[in-house]
């Protein structure tokens, strides 16, 4: 049983040297090129937005970046969303709005609203956003000199995590934890293999050419967690990707409340495991219970050591997230937990084929 203890040693200090190589190698956006002005398309997918989509329509208008076009894509919702986007239409010729017709077969709602929207999209660039984030600073021509810069088919971007709730605070920072504390995310621009890939469909920027060739969103237009796959299938094509987190000109309330954020994250947890319930349920394990080996099976100065390991692997992720350092040291043994919970949601409707986003059956 020793063997195990050290396993879960050996484990914890791999996630202490993976944090501090995201904290430590953060890839910082580039100054943007004044003499690089390419047409960038923002294509907005939004079903049932009007709380969000303002807000996002307003920062992209206050971009010093003008050579763009806004397309919103409403996708049947049920509130005022089009209304407004209207408005918009109405006083900035650069936005426009698609209304859909109906969702066809063979296709997940998500996935068809930006097939849809690349399909009329006439950019050098297509910049994915979800309705809910929020930009500022000149993050739209930063990310387009980055693409241009390391010749990418594919920048995504994890933004800053608002949270407002404690439920909130007990479920979100568990997305940042298993990415930070597993995957050095410099290797998603540097390495080839496609198992060292992340994406987050809230900011996917692509050269269009790129887009256009491989046709991502068609092609994964049954996979519920499209983000990752695409990013997966661009490496086995040997199209460059790269993957930021932390940046201050991005950011976003992904979930509102805990019942929310637990259905949210239960759609996409598995997926970050290659999709294998059995190495999602080892992750839990052996970073929930595993000090219980460390501590009855270790000397006492290993397990003190174990525990130090444990409190720097979350300042370094929260540090490298730009979240609160006390709130995650405070919370981290419960938002173990909740990871426990929301894994096993997420296993009873995988097992039930019955997941559920904005009203729809996913």
């Amino acid at each position: 049983m020793s063997i195990v203890a050290w396993f879960v040693f050996g484990f914890a200090v791999m996630q202490l040297l993976v944090a501090l190589a995201n904290l430590l190698f953060r890839q910082p956006l580039p100054q943007p090129d004044a003499d690089f002005q390419p047409l960038v398309s923002i294509l907005i997918p939004a079903r049932n937005e009007e709380q969000n989509i303002t807000r996002l329509l307003k920062d992209i208008q206050t971009q010093s970046y003008k050579n763009i076009e806004v397309l919103v894509y409403n996708d049947q919702s049920e509130d005022q969303t089009a209304a407004i986007v209207q408005k918009f239409v109405a006083e900035d010729k650069r936005i426009k709005l698609i209304n859909a017709e109906g969702l066809p077969d063979g296709w997940l709602g998500k996935n068809h609203a930006c097939h849809r929207l690349a399909e009329k999209a006439k950019g050098e660039y297509y910049l994915f956003l979800d309705a809910d984030v929020r930009i500022s600073g000149e993050i739209i021509h930063q990310t387009v000199s980055m693409v241009r810069k390391h010749r990418l088919g594919l920048l995504t971007i994890f933004p800053r995590q608002l949270m407002k709730t404690w439920g909130e605070w007990l479920v979100v920072p568990s997305m940042n934890f298993i990415l930070l504390s597993l995957l050095p995310l410099i290797l998603v621009r540097l390495s080839g293999f496609a198992s060292l890939s992340a994406a987050n469909g809230q900011f996917m920027l692509f050269d269009a050419q790129t887009y256009k060739q491989q046709q991502p969103h068609e092609k994964h237009r049954l996979i519920r967690v499209e983000d990752i796959s695409i990013a997966r299938s661009f490496k086995k094509a040997d199209i460059r990707i790269a993957c930021l987190t932390g940046t201050n000109e991005i950011r976003c309330r992904m979930y509102s409340g805990f019942d929310n954020a637990v259905q949210g994250l239960s759609r996409s947890v598995i997926m970050f495991f290659g999709n294998s319930t059995i190495i999602t349920l080892l992750f839990w394990a052996v970073s929930t219970l595993g000090f219980l080996f460390v501590w009855f099976l270790l000397p006492l100065d290993i397990f003190v050591i174990y525990v130090l390991i444990l409190l720097f692997t979350r300042v370094f992720i929260s540090v490298a997230s730009r979240q609160n350092i006390f709130k995650n040291l405070v919370l981290g043994f419960f938002q173990q937990w909740v990871l426990g919970y929301v894994i096993f949601i997420a296993i009873r409707s995988q097992m039930q084929s019955k997941f559920e986003w904005k009203g729809r059956q996913v």
